[in-house]
């Protein structure tokens, strides 16, 4: 269940944000550009590569590595295959992961470590791993630590993370897996030295414009901007007792829809299926006419407020990255949603770069998982 009367009460939404989540998207224009400062201390600009790797893989512990892997594939529009390298281990702690690179990688491959934990054996593993097969290594990690120290070692580059006096709060039981913004500190630096390498272009011109986007809709989607004209309320208010079912038209837009199935999950304790279109008009059609359709299950009179919470009903939430051309499934998903009587929800940023446009669509789908999460109750 969701409180709306919470939504447009900013003192109360501080009082239930434990963990500091809306400062945290609130100040990611901040971090990028923090981010894009470390990246060019670090030497990243003057780099003079000899050409685009073979292949880009990117390894990391938790959702950023995954969500940075699926930008990057996104933004290089197939200009170089980008994989993410999978750990195995017992469980997702620290210390308890390992990863292994593919039999094929070697010298003419690139090995992207997002490393939140300047600790983490594994990837000092993997490192080791990348010095033998020649890989070329570059890590986005804490300063100082046997990590970065792992990377120097095998004659690779270490980046500072780009942190702020928040994300200590996330070092505490309960806290959800990551902290908004994580992404953007691992994913800048990369964002830069993918532009030295000929595979997206992301110049210092084009990092500052994305940082001026995700500040605008921040103030957008503020606290103390009401629930009809703020886009990360309103998303939270459809997405109240819903199931949502995210249908992106696009490369970015696809990154984006499963990083916002990824919040959803992390932060607000919610499931989402994140499917591409037009496949998603046939994988998720039935669930648009069984259990979970607008009109299963309909409302008992008798049934208690209290102690049993409204079913689940699938509501579709479309994302694309730009207007619908003459080939866009948009039409077909529209009319199967009104078919089914499926509520649709529709985010489409405004003109701008992919770097521009793929920012403001994750903004406010962090902003939407924000909400939902600190307006959910039991």
């Amino acid at each position: 269940m969701l409180d709306e009367s919470l939504l447009d009460a900013p003192e109360a939404l501080a009082g239930a944000d434990r963990f500091g989540l809306l400062r945290g998207v609130a100040e990611s224009g901040a971090r990028v550009r923090t981010a894009a400062r470390s990246a060019a201390e670090s030497g990243i600009p003057e780099l003079t590569p000899d050409g685009r790797p073979r292949a880009v893989l990117v390894a990391g512990p938790g959702p950023a590595a995954a969500g940075v892997a699926d930008l990057l594939r996104a933004l290089s529009g197939g200009s170089c295959p980008v994989s993410l390298v999978q750990p195995t281990g017992v469980a997702p702690v620290p210390g308890a992961l390992r990863w292994a690179l593919p039999g094929w990688a070697g010298p003419l491959d690139l090995l992207l470590l997002a490393g939140p934990d300047a600790a983490d054996p594994g990837l000092a593993e993997l490192v080791e791993q990348s010095y033998r097969r020649g890989c070329a290594v570059v890590a986005v990690t804490p300063a100082g630590g046997p990590l970065a120290d792992a990377v120097v070692q095998a004659r690779g580059l270490a980046v500072p993370l780009a942190t702020t006096d928040y994300d200590a709060e996330f070092d505490v039981e309960g806290a959800p897996p990551a902290a908004p913004g994580t992404l953007w500190s691992i994913l800048i630096p990369l964002l830069v030295l993918a532009d030295r390498i000929g595979l997206i272009s992301a110049s210092a011109d084009d990092v500052g414009k994305l940082a001026d986007r995700l500040d605008q809709v921040a103030e957008r989607c503020g606290p103390a901007i009401p629930t009809y004209t703020n886009p990360g309320k309103t998303l939270a208010a459809d997405l109240a007792d819903a199931l949502p079912l995210i249908w992106t038209e696009g490369l970015i837009a696809g990154a984006v829809g499963r990083h916002f199935a990824t919040e959803l999950a992390g932060l607000a304790g919610r499931p989402a299926l994140a499917a591409d279109l037009p496949e998603a008009l046939t994988t998720h059609r039935t669930l648009l006419a069984g259990a979970l359709a607008a009109g299963a299950d309909p409302d008992d009179f008798f049934r208690d407020r209290v102690e049993q919470p409204a079913a689940l009903h699938a509501r579709v939430v479309l994302l694309r990255e730009e207007a619908p051309g003459p080939l866009s499934a948009t039409r077909a998903a529209q009319e199967l949603a009104d078919e089914r009587d499926t509520p649709l929800s529709a985010l489409e940023p405004t003109a701008g770069s992919d770097l521009e446009r793929a920012a403001e669509l994750l903004a406010i789908a962090d902003f939407g998982a924000v909400y939902l999460a600190l307006a959910g109750t039991e």
